[in-house]
């Protein structure tokens, strides 16, 4: 009887180990298609309601504040509310006009207009310009998180663009096909023991 009895408790548990297995990777594949709809909504479309935006810091300037692969959250702040003190971006106004993220070291209004003078934190001198912003809005950092701006300059590569656009479908597919597939095969296991015992 023992032995029977462990024969069964080995059997038992060995049936449980497929079912478990499934069961996880189902559970993972649930949780990578969650971050995955969790990013596209927090970086792809609502920066584009104009609530926030996220950069990417490519420069050691503001070091110890932010550094190389960090990425900072901006929202519009009123011009009339910009302050010495505020990290800010804005398009600089030499050369290519890209957008630089520093300190406001001083502010001055003049004619209606306002313009600012910056300085990187890391710098020893200020950005040798007087740079106007236009507009009504100024972006203004409100969070910096550590190191994620890889992972973004990493998504916008043209190859992991590519393999966005055709892979997450064919997975989504995938995964469709293997869950249709899998529950006639669970209900044909159930089914078993109930056709066996009815009279033939």
């Amino acid at each position: 009887m023992r032995a029977r009895s462990a024969s069964r408790g080995r059997g038992a548990a060995a049936a449980l180990r497929p079912a478990v297995f499934r069961h996880a990777g189902e559970l993972l594949a649930r949780l990578a298609l969650g971050l995955a709809l969790l990013v596209l909504l927090l970086l792809g479309l609502l920066p584009h309601t104009g609530w926030y935006r996220t950069e990417t810091v490519l420069s050691g300037s503001m070091r110890p504040t932010f550094a190389p692969g960090d990425l900072v959250v901006v929202t519009p702040e009123r011009l009339a509310d910009v302050r010495v003190g505020q990290m800010i971006s804005y398009h600089i106004p030499v050369d290519d006009h890209h957008v630089q993220t520093h300190r406001v070291i001083a502010v001055v209004r003049h004619g209606g207009q306002t313009f600012v003078r910056t300085k990187g934190d890391a710098n020893n001198a200020r950005d040798p310009w007087l740079a106007r912003l236009n507009g009504t809005t100024a972006w203004r950092v409100r969070a910096v998180v550590p190191k994620a701006g890889w992972g973004i300059v990493w998504l916008r590569s043209p190859r992991v663009r590519r393999l966005a656009v055709f892979g997450a479908p064919l997975l989504l597919a995938l995964l469709g096909l293997w869950r249709i597939w899998r529950v006639p095969a669970a209900g044909g296991d159930n089914e078993a023991p109930d056709a066996a015992r009815s009279p033939s």
